[in-house]
C-alpha cells in the first residue's frame, strides 16, 4: 500500500510566488518541455539488449542503481550550480567545467550537454528573468542539464528542494519511458514502478542537498559499460 503524503491544514491557496513557483517547475520538467530527453535512454538500451533489463522487476532494479550513481551525482551538481548562482558566482565555471568532465562515456555527454543547451535556450527564449544572463555568462562554456535546471531554478526563486526532487522525477520518469518502449512494458507497469521509486527518489534528493562535491562518486559499472557499449550497439532507437 502507498502511504499518502502529509497534509497540512490551512495550505489550500497558494501565493502568487508559490503558484508561479510550481508553475514553472512543472513546466520545465515535463515530457512537453522541449529538450529532446525521449531521444535519450542513458544505456538502458544496450541493458535490454544484453538482457540486463527484461521486465518490470529488473528495470526497477537497474534504476535504484542509476539513481544511487548519476542520479545522485547530477542532483548534487543541480544543488551546487543553485546555491553557487545566489552566493559565489566566482564558482560556477568550476562546478559547470566539473558536472561536463563527470559524463563516463561519450553519448552520456552528449545526452547532458544537448539537454542543457535546449533547456537554456527554451529557457531564455520564454522564461527569462532574474539573473539568468549572469549565471550562464559566469559558467563560462557547456551548461550540462542538471546546472542548466539548477540556474533557472534559482534565477525564478524556486525552492531548491522542489527544483532537486522535481528534477530526480523528471529523469526518473524519462529512464522508464525508455524502458517501456525497450522491454516492453505496458502503462500500469510504468505507473507503478514510479510508485515503488518514489521513496529512493525522496532519499537520492535529500541526500544530495546534503552533499559537498567531494562525496561525488558511484559504482554503477555496468551501467557506465551499458552506455559505452551503445555507441557500437547495431540497430537502435536512441542516442544513448
Amino acid at each position: 500500500m502507498v502511504t499518502p503524503p502529509r497534509m497540512i491544514m490551512g495550505t489550500d491557496d497558494l501565493s502568487g510566488t508559490d503558484a508561479a513557483a510550481l508553475y514553472r517547475l512543472m513546466t520545465w520538467l515535463s515530457p512537453a518541455f522541449p529538450v529532446g530527453a525521449f531521444s535519450y535512454s542513458s544505456g538502458i538500451e544496450w541493458a535490454v539488449e544484453a538482457g540486463d533489463i527484461t521486465d518490470a522487476a529488473s528495470l526497477r532494479d537497474w534504476l535504484i542503481a542509476m539513481l544511487d550513481g548519476p542520479g545522485f551525482c547530477d542532483t548534487v551538481f543541480l544543488a551546487h550550480a543553485y546555491r553557487a548562482s545566489r552566493d559565489d558566482p566566482s564558482a560556477l565555471r568550476e562546478i559547470a567545467e566539473l558536472a561536463a568532465a563527470f559524463a563516463p562515456s561519450r553519448e552520456r555527454h552528449l545526452e547532458t550537454v544537448s539537454q542543457g543547451r535546449a533547456f537554456i535556450e527554451i529557457a531564455r527564449a520564454a522564461w527569462d528573468g532574474g539573473d539568468l544572463a549572469a549565471t550562464i555568462a559566469a559558467c563560462g562554456g557547456a551548461i550540462v542539464y542538471p546546472v542548466a535546471v539548477g540556474l533557472a531554478g534559482a534565477a525564478h526563486r524556486v525552492p531548491l528542494a522542489a527544483t532537486s526532487h522535481g528534477f530526480l522525477h523528471a529523469v526518473v520518469s524519462n529512464w522508464i519511458s525508455a524502458g517501456a518502449r525497450l522491454v516492453p512494458l505496458g502503462q500500469t507497469d510504468c505507473q507503478r514502478l514510479l510508485v515503488m521509486l518514489e521513496a529512493d527518489v525522496a532519499a537520492t534528493a535529500a541526500r544530495a542537498l546534503q552533499a559537498t562535491l567531494d562525496d561525488l562518486g558511484g559504482a554503477t559499472f555496468r551501467a557506465d559499460i551499458a552506455s559505452m557499449r551503445h555507441e557500437t550497439q547495431y540497430t537502435r532507437l536512441f542516442r544513448s
